[in-house]
């Protein structure tokens, strides 16, 4: 941190240090040299002096990066099919919950659809995260056909008039081919139930497992048309850079991000939040001495 900030001079050291910090913080060897690289490039066509000035515009370059569009739902469609995808322990099934929340908060008819026949445990959580919240959620047949669950809930959602179905899908490794077989049937039969549905699919990922949460989002992203992501528990266990990382590589917009354990820590992804966050942990932004430097809360939503 001396070396970074104890002189003014932009020199090889403190590019150095600038793409060490982002790879320490889960960005990921390709996001930090891509990011350094993108600003050694406007330093020099700038003809900038001061590390300061580096730093202030490292913060908006990720800022702009992070901030990619999200899919328009549309107000029309009803009910919007939202389909859950990630592995076994990314935090899946109280997203689920957590954005039922948010959206019966906003005033929305929700039904919550256990699609993980496979494993009980799930299941039973989820409806428990049902009764608390007050929301009805429907659970397919113990080991039976998770797409036959999918296509009774959207069935189910539109006899009564529901405006959203959340559906929380098996998270068995990415790696298993039965698995994504099997989430690829579940697309195909959600569209056949209603046209366009799933109408989005986010890849719900854990902030703390690092370059391990990339894996697995590409794994997901390869063989169902994702839309975003939902980046849990991101909390002060998490570096939180795995954020960039995943933006970088598939282009795929951050939209939720959880910040906790209770139904409403979920928040809508906010850019300058995230990164101001995440480069006041590991940069001191813009610097530790600066008496009128920002120190937001950690990761904040």
């Amino acid at each position: 941190m001396g070396t970074l900030l104890g002189t003014s001079e932009l020199d090889d050291s403190f590019w150095e240090i600038v793409e060490a910090c982002l790879i320490q913080a889960d960005a990921g060897v390709a996001a930090a040299q891509a990011i350094v690289g993108d600003l050694r490039a406007q330093a020099a066509a700038k003809g900038w002096q001061d590390r300061r000035e580096a730093l202030t515009a490292l913060g908006e370059g990720l800022k702009t990066r992070v901030a990619l569009a999200q899919k328009d739902l549309g107000s029309d469609t009803r009910p919007q099919v939202i389909l859950l995808v990630g592995v076994n322990g990314s935090g899946k099934t109280t997203s689920a919950a957590k954005l039922a929340n948010r959206l019966t908060s906003e005033g929305r008819k929700v039904l919550l659809a256990a699609a993980d026949t496979f494993r009980a445990a799930g299941a039973e959580q989820l409806e428990r995260w049902a009764e608390q919240l007050g929301v009805p959620v429907m659970r397919g047949v113990e080991g039976g056909d998770p797409a036959a669950a999918v296509y009774q809930a959207i069935q189910r959602a539109q006899e009564r008039s529901m405006d959203v179905v959340i559906i929380d899908t098996s998270g068995r490794m990415h790696t298993s081919h039965n698995l994504m077989a099997e989430l690829q049937k579940i697309v195909r039969v959600a569209g056949k139930a209603m046209p366009g549905a799933p109408h989005q699919t986010l890849i719900v990922l854990d902030a703390t497992t690092g370059q391990n949460a990339l894996t697995q989002a590409e794994g997901f992203a390869g063989v169902v048309p994702a839309d975003g992501i939902i980046l849990a528990k991101l909390d002060s266990s998490s570096k939180g850079g795995i954020g960039l990382a995943v933006v970088q590589q598939l282009e795929l917009p951050i939209c939720y991000v959880g910040l906790g354990e209770g139904a409403g820590d979920l928040v809508t992804f906010d850019p300058g939040a995230y990164v101001d966050g995440l480069l006041a942990d590991i940069l001191a932004y813009p610097t530790r001495d600066d008496p009128s430097a920002r120190q937001p809360a950690r990761h904040g939503g």
